[in-house]
């Protein structure tokens, strides 16, 4: 069963060809198995999970079941969830726990998910390799010498391990995509204010947003459609009707429009990158759509307009960890200032000191004008780009990183490391969707396509995505190796 997609396992589910208690207990036993090695997960809640699946099989035999109810799913540590840790990877908050959930653990719960715990990931969500957690990096399912991706790795690869059939990830400069992609899954980042973030711990608050990772795109569009939606709770969160995103997998792709941009496909990218990801093209031609290079000229500003904007609101954000209301608190502080102090130096890790100082500096006085204003000024040109190009193409396509999964402990640079986001920091500046899909292999390391989208067209990208996945066999692989299976 563990390698059986979230649609097939609402299927088995519903013929009764196994029930949620025995499915949800294979995967817990898998992961007590087999994740000391992964590190996929900081908490792992059996007995809450059991509950649950006894009480889906339950309703159930009483003909009151839901599409999804009584499948499992995997939460990224950085959704709150009633009285269950909530460490966002970090010191800071390993002893916190938190007293409400987040609207999507409610939504997912009202709709008969079963948490089977929460994922690993960077500390704060900030990092592209996973390596920045308290808590130990992931290694990647495919290769357990390269990293999963980050900040969502945890989750990644509990998908690719076969832990999850599904989980819960955020994207705040490719943090779904990217991780999808090292770990041969996909992975969809919605437009910004689709999904409520209420209760999702904030990095940078006008970038972040939380979405699916799942084997497939159909396993997406289904868990798309249980947490989108307008949320009170949440400012941001947009007052849209949400579709039926399954109703729209199977239409054709006669004449559709796909755009390259150019700018995705020069120096920097890896030779066998390129090369599946043209073959992927070839493989939407086929189906009959159309192909056309398109231009989006602001794309090298798109890193540096980000670490100037990301670092500026994660510096505002986590000023509120200060030791005095919850998180870490520092032993015998001396007086007030030596408790903020030393509960911040001792709780953050070395990349969120670092960011957090980034983001002090772009807001002080003085700078705030020369960096913080000039970047949105930025963000404006790079969120035009992608605008003039839709007026042209449908969507756009291209790779999800620069390199296939890279070794652990690789990157000691921190600017090498921001450059990992090149493709994908842009999205999330200009809050439009994107998605990762499998597309080949670098030796045993996945490769993603990446596909883009106009505000709020997630079902035409889970579409185009599914017409490919129904042409391919990508993201049916799976790691077979060192005792993955």
């Amino acid at each position: 069963m563990h390698h059986m997609t979230l649609t097939e396992l609402a299927k088995g589910l519903k013929a009764g060809d196994f029930s949620s208690r025995e499915l949800t207990t294979s995967l817990l036993d898998r992961i007590e198995r087999l994740d000391g090695e992964i590190n996929s997960f900081v908490t792992v809640t059996r007995d809450q999970a059991l509950a649950a699946a006894d009480t889906a099989d339950q309703a159930r035999a009483k003909g009151e079941s839901r599409p999804l109810a009584g499948l499992p799913l995997a939460i990224k540590d950085i959704f709150c969830t009633q009285g269950i840790r909530t460490s966002c990877g970090s010191k800071m908050l390993d002893n916190f726990q938190a007293p409400y959930n987040a609207t999507v653990v409610e939504k997912l719960r009202a709709a008969g998910m079963i948490s089977l715990g929460k994922t690993n990931m960077d500390e704060f969500a900030m990092g592209s390799s996973n390596e920045n957690s308290f808590y130990g990096p992931v290694k990647n399912p495919w290769d357990r010498t390269a990293v999963p991706g980050g900040s969502s790795g945890g989750s990644a690869a509990a998908v690719a391990a076969g832990f999850a059939p599904a989980a819960l990830g955020t994207d705040t400069g490719g943090s779904i995509r990217q991780p999808a992609a090292f770990c041969g899954i996909t992975g969809l980042k919605p437009t910004y204010g689709r999904v409520s973030r209420y209760g999702m711990v904030a990095f940078a608050s006008s970038l972040d947003q939380g979405g699916p990772m799942a084997r497939s795109a159909e396993d997406c569009a289904h868990l798309l459609g249980a947490i989108a939606g307008h949320d009170l709770r949440d400012s941001t969160s947009v007052a849209r009707v949400v579709p039926d995103y399954l109703a729209e997998l199977d239409a054709p792709l006669d004449g559709l429009k796909i755009g390259l941009p150019k700018e995705y496909f020069g120096d920097g990218l890896d030779a066998e990158v390129e090369s599946a990801i043209r073959e992927a093209i070839r493989v939407y031609e086929s189906l009959g759509a159309k192909v056309c290079e398109v231009s989006l000229p602001h794309t090298h500003l798109a890193v540096p307009a980000y670490y100037v904007i990301a670092p500026a609101e994660a510096s505002s954000n986590l000023s509120r960890y200060d030791g005095v209301r919850f998180g870490h608190r520092c032993d015998n502080p001396v007086d007030l200032e030596d408790l903020y102090k030393r509960s911040r130096a001792e709780g953050f890790g070395d990349e969120v000191k670092r960011r957090i100082l980034i983001g002090t500096h772009t807001l002080s006085e003085g700078f705030f004008d020369a960096y913080y204003r000039k970047a949105q000024q930025v963000r404006r040109l790079i969120r035009q780009d992608f605008m003039d190009a839709f007026e042209e193409v449908d969507v756009l396509m291209g790779p999800a990183a620069p390199t296939p999964a890279f070794d652990l402990g690789a990157k000691k640079d921190p600017v090498s490391m921001y450059l990992q986001d090149i493709y994908t920091i842009a999205i999330n500046l200009a809050g439009i969707p994107g998605i990762s899909v499998p597309a080949g292999f670098a030796g045993k390391r996945p490769i993603g396509l990446q596909i883009l989208g106009q505000h709020f067209a997630e079902g035409q990208l889970l579409n185009v995505a599914h017409q490919f996945q129904q042409a391919t066999d990508w993201h049916r692989r799976h790691p077979t190796d060192q005792e993955t299976t």
